[in-house]
Formats: C-alpha cells, sequence, structure tokens
C-alpha cells in the first residue's frame, strides 16, 4: 500500500457505526405498515390506503399549464433566488390581506421555502441553540418533535388532549422552575389529532410569548381546509403577533400540490431574516417555473380550493357515517384531512401499531399507528380522507368485519 493512501476497509463506515445525528432519531414506526402495504399489493390484494396525508386529487390545469409554459422558457431553467421571486412574495401578501387582513412586507416578512417541512426544519436549525426548549403539543407531526432533536434543542412535549389543556400545561412549565421555552411550535388545524381553535386561543399564545420573550412557529399546513362554517383563523391576526411569531403557510393541501414543494415563512422579521440567512448556504430556491405556476394558484384558484375543501368534508361525513355503522364511533373533525379515532376497547390492549398491523392483515385498509406521532399518540389511529367515497364506505366493511371478529387471542410466551 502507498504511504498516506488507506485501504478501502479502512474508510468504509462499518454497519454498526452511529451518526451523531442520525442516533438521535428512533426507527420510523409507519415504514411497517408502508411494508406491509408492499407486500400485500404485490401479492394483488386491494388495499385501501389512508396512511399517508397525500393528496389524491389533481393540481389545478391553470396551474400545470402555466408550469408547462414557463418550463419552455430557457432563462427559467437557471438558478433562481434562495428567498424566492419577489412576485411570488407579492401574491402570498396579497393572500393574507385579503383573507386575513394582515398587512406584511414582502421583502422582509415573507420567504418562499421547498415546502412547509423545509421551511420548518431550517428555521429551528437557524434559531435554536443547544439545549434550547422548544414547547409543543404532543400528539404531533414528526418533524415538529425530531426537527427540534436534530437543531440540538430540548422537546418540551406537552399533552393536548384540546387546546385549553395544551395551554394550561404551558403556563405550568413557565411557572415551573428551570430552563422556559424559547419557542412555542403548534399547528393549528392540528395533525394528527384535528384540534381547532379559534382566534381568542392565539390572543393567549401572543399573551404568554409577549410577557416571557418567547418566538412562536405556527405551521398553518391545513389554513383552507375548515368544515361546516368553520375558517381557520391565522395566528398573525392577533395584534403585534408579528412582534413574535411566524406562520408557515403550504401549497400542498390548499391546491393539491404536495409534490410541488411550495410552501412559505411569514412574519417576525428576524426569524425571516434568520431563516434566509441559513437558505443562503443551502439553496438556490425552487425550480423557478414551479413558482411561476404558484403565482397563479394563488392569484386564481380560489374555486378550486373550495372543491377541495368540500370534497374532504363529504369524505369525512362518509367515513364517520361508515365507521358508526360498524360500531366505532369517531368524532367528525372541524378541519384538517384526517380522522383521529381511539381504538375501540376490546382491542385497546394491543396499542396503535399492532392494531394498525390487524387492520392492514385483516381488512386491508392502511391507517397510521398513534405512536408513531408521539408517546401521548397511543391508544389512537389516523385515518387520512386521501381515497374516494367508495373506497372509504369498502374500508369501513372490511374494518367492520374485523372489530365483529373480535380481538386475536394474545400470543403466550410461556415455556
Amino acid at each position: 500500500m502507498r504511504p498516506g493512501v488507506a485501504q478501502y476497509n479502512d474508510v468504509m463506515p462499518l454497519e454498526t457505526e452511529q451518526f451523531y445525528r442520525i442516533g438521535k432519531l428512533p426507527p420510523y414506526v409507519f415504514a411497517v405498515i408502508n411494508e406491509m402495504k408492499a407486500k400485500a399489493r404485490a401479492e394483488k390484494q386491494d388495499v385501501v390506503d389512508l396512511g399517508m396525508g397525500n393528496p389524491d386529487g389533481p393540481t389545478p390545469g391553470r396551474v400545470v399549464n402555466k408550469l408547462i409554459e414557463a418550463a419552455t422558457n430557457p432563462r427559467n431553467h437557471r438558478y433562481s433566488m434562495s428567498r424566492g421571486i419577489p412576485k411570488l412574495r407579492e401574491e402570498i401578501v396579497r393572500r393574507y390581506r385579503e383573507y386575513y387582513d394582515v398587512e406584511l412586507d414582502p421583502e422582509s416578512e415573507a420567504i418562499v421555502a421547498i415546502g412547509a417541512k423545509d421551511a420548518l426544519a431550517h428555521l429551528l436549525f437557524a434559531i435554536l441553540g443547544p439545549g434550547d426548549v422548544v414547547a409543543s403539543p404532543n400528539p404531533c407531526y414528526p418533524i415538529h418533535q425530531y426537527g427540534v432533536l436534530m437543531a440540538e434543542g430540548h422537546a418540551c412535549l406537552l399533552p393536548m388532549k384540546d387546546p385549553t389543556s395544551f395551554l394550561n400545561a404551558l403556563e405550568d412549565v413557565y411557572r415551573s422552575p428551570g430552563s422556559k421555552p424559547k419557542v412555542i411550535l403548534i399547528s393549528f388545524p392540528h395533525n394528527p389529532t384535528t384540534q381547532c381553535v379559534d382566534l381568542p386561543f392565539f390572543e393567549e399564545i401572543v399573551r404568554l410569548a409577549r410577557q416571557h420573550g418567547t418566538l412562536i412557529i405556527h405551521d398553518f399546513a391545513y389554513a383552507d381546509l375548515g368544515f361546516d362554517g368553520y375558517k381557520p383563523p391565522s395566528i398573525l391576526q392577533v395584534p403585534g403577533a408579528k412582534d413574535h411569531a411566524v406562520e408557515i403557510y403550504s401549497m400542498s393541501k390548499s391546491f393539491n400540490m404536495a409534490g410541488w414543494r411550495a410552501g412559505f415563512c411569514l412574519g417576525n422579521r428576524k426569524m425571516i431574516a434568520a431563516l434566509a440567512r441559513i437558505k443562503s448556504y443551502l439553496d438556490y430556491g425552487i425550480f423557478q417555473p414551479i413558482q411561476i405556476a404558484s403565482i397563479i394558484a394563488l392569484r386564481e384558484c380560489a374555486g378550486d380550493t373550495e372543491q377541495i375543501r368540500a370534497t374532504y368534508q363529504r369524505r369525512r361525513d362518509v367515513l364517520v357515517s361508515a365507521l358508526e355503522r360498524a360500531e366505532w364511533k369517531v368524532e367528525p373533525p372541524r378541519g384538517t384531512m384526517f380522522l383521529w379515532a381511539p381504538i375501540p376497547e376490546p382491542f385497546r390492549a394491543m396499542g396503535s401499531l399492532e392494531f394498525a398491523k390487524l387492520m392492514m392483515s385483516k381488512a386491508l385498509v392502511a391507517v397510521s399507528p398513534g405512536i408513531g406521532f408521539g408517546p401521548m399518540g397511543e391508544g389512537y389511529v389516523r385515518f387520512s380522507l386521501i381515497e374516494n367515497e367508495h373506497r372509504l364506505r369498502q374500508a369501513a366493511r372490511g374494518i367492520g368485519s374485523m372489530l365483529k371478529a373480535g380481538a386475536p387471542a394474545p400470543v403466550s410466551t410461556a415455556v
């Protein structure tokens, strides 16, 4: 071997080697159900997939056509802007003015992100230091917990039976000795629990942040998915909210643009500047034709968003009714694209992962086990409303047969 040249085996990492940040992440619980689903489909079984919150509807045609048009222009093939093109930032600011009566500066209070998850993860990296406390409800969307851990913060998980219980728990944290939250991380309408809030809740959150000098991040992924006349409020509607808060808005659910990866972070100038700074080192922004097409979505597709919202409401009603006929009572949500369902009592001792596996094997229905959303998600499963009404009824019939058969006998481990 030549001096200074390592042999191949000397530089290849061993399978048992642990990487620092990867070691902070637990195994991905949802992968178990995904593997079962893939195996069943490979065997030509008809699985009704109500697992991942992945919209099944098409992106509005005007948006797709604009993308095609913009993609034929060679000028749009170059690097774009990390912060997003000015006209797209101006368009989201216009939307906030029209929908929420909120004034934002497109230069300093709005930034385009490569989806809401990108905005949140990079913002946490930008503003957190080792051990900084982030208070958030649990159960929660996984990035809300593990994004904090990857940024070396401390995730303070507060139980959320309902928004009031979360608010009470948050006040207890401020009254208790020890480190106080640097950030409050919330998301309403809430994934996975579907809990919804009205403006007075946000007023209390802003009051606490003002009193204690805390920052607020509000993940507003389901901004346009409110049912039965409920219109989800923006935290930026609270007077003075921009002194403490940013809001993350996503195109994914409102416009069936999940795969396009287009989102925004809006509000507090210091946090927007921090996100812009870190993004300037990490990316050159979204492919410019996607940004141009997103302008059309925001400007011209309000009717499409209403149709999308109405579709989810109809699916909610169908699934809730069908599950009730199967003797599984589930509270209809006021928002999101999910049902958060307590596991029926005879099956509760199994735990959410085993129950979700049973649903896959016996009912051929894929759902998300509650434990995948954090320790306080145990005892529940989440249904995504991503199949048509006929398929939802089919799923409920399979579930009904499974429930009637009863819980399987525990496997004995005695020798």
